[in-house]
């Protein structure tokens, strides 16, 4: 292995652009308490990667937007956002990815029992989301965040 090809796996650890990662999930609702299958594909991009495991992180934030002159007699725009959870479950152990390797895997977690539901209203809403990450040396390579909805048992 060359100088330059030192630099850019030096690069992508830091960038987190080692490995493409996806995250698949069938709970397209889900409740308190539930259990949340997920399938995490992390694929190496050219070098190889220590990672510390796969971690699944959960974020819930609401948020509040009141326009200027609308309800309550605002004058100027009122918009506040504020996270209420940021939780990590780790569903694999620490692995080895090749070079240009992919693996999958597969794991549960449980939602916390008092998890806020999703819901949107006229200036507020509380939304979920849910990533596939994996925890190595850098900038971890994560899915991207992606929308997840939380309601109520019925």
């Amino acid at each position: 292995m060359g100088f330059l090809d030192k630099m850019k796996g030096a690069v992508a650890a830091i960038t987190g652009s080692a490995a493409k990662v996806s995250l698949e999930y069938h709970n397209v609702l889900a409740s308190p308490g539930d259990m949340v299958t997920v399938k995490v594909t992390a694929a190496s991009t050219g070098a190889e990667v220590t990672s510390k495991g796969i971690f699944i992180d959960l974020r819930g934030t609401e948020e509040i937007d009141i326009p200027a002159r609308s309800a309550m007699s605002v004058e100027e725009r009122v918009a506040l956002s504020n996270e209420t959870v940021e939780r990590a479950f780790q569903i694999a152990p620490a692995f080895t990815l090749a070079a240009n390797e992919t693996k999958v895997f597969e794991g549960n977690f449980q939602l916390p029992t008092n998890c806020q539901p999703s819901y949107s209203g006229r200036f507020c809403k509380h939304e979920w989301q849910i990533r596939g990450r994996v925890e190595a040396f850098g900038n971890d390579p994560d899915s991207g965040y992606l929308p997840f909805r939380i309601g109520l048992k019925t």
